[in-house]
């Protein structure tokens, strides 16, 4: 019974522009590379760092252990850093990091970006740890 009704559903979820069986619609393209391969640029970085701490937020939230939840948000954007871009970031120059290196540098953007946009579920003592931290540097832009 469930193939009958994946064999029947199954032309209804293509969009009929990537249809060649529909006689007048467009055919498949293939999408363009969402990533360009390369060393990240410091906006592609700002995103990275923003979507690990948005899901650190989100799994606090739902009842993750805070560590736990910047961590895997963390191996994520580090992953991502070395598939992607090759482990190339602005300030590495053309000598790529390790994973070991991108780890600490995702999981502190997931923390002090999460210290921005959810501070009651950062553990207060890491809390007041990147606020210190923050203040002692001179300058830090943020994306």
């Amino acid at each position: 019974m469930l193939s009958l009704i994946l064999c029947v559903l199954s032309p209804l979820a293509m969009p009929a522009a990537a249809r060649a069986d529909v006689p007048g619609t467009l055919q498949a393209q293939a999408a363009p590379s969402v990533f360009e391969q390369g060393p990240a640029s410091s906006e592609q970085l700002a995103l990275y760092a923003r979507i690990a701490s948005v899901n650190t937020c989100i799994a606090s939230a739902a009842g993750e252990d805070f560590e736990q939840a910047a961590g895997v948000a963390g191996e994520t954007i580090a992953q991502l850093i070395l598939a992607v871009h090759q482990g190339l970031i602005p300030t590495s120059g053309s000598t790529p990091l390790t994973l070991e290196d991108l780890r600490k540098g995702s999981i502190n953007a997931a923390v002090i970006g999460a210290t921005e946009i959810c501070p009651k579920q950062v553990p207060a003592e890491l809390r007041d740890k990147v606020k210190q931290a923050l203040a002692s540097q001179p300058s830090i832009t943020r994306g």
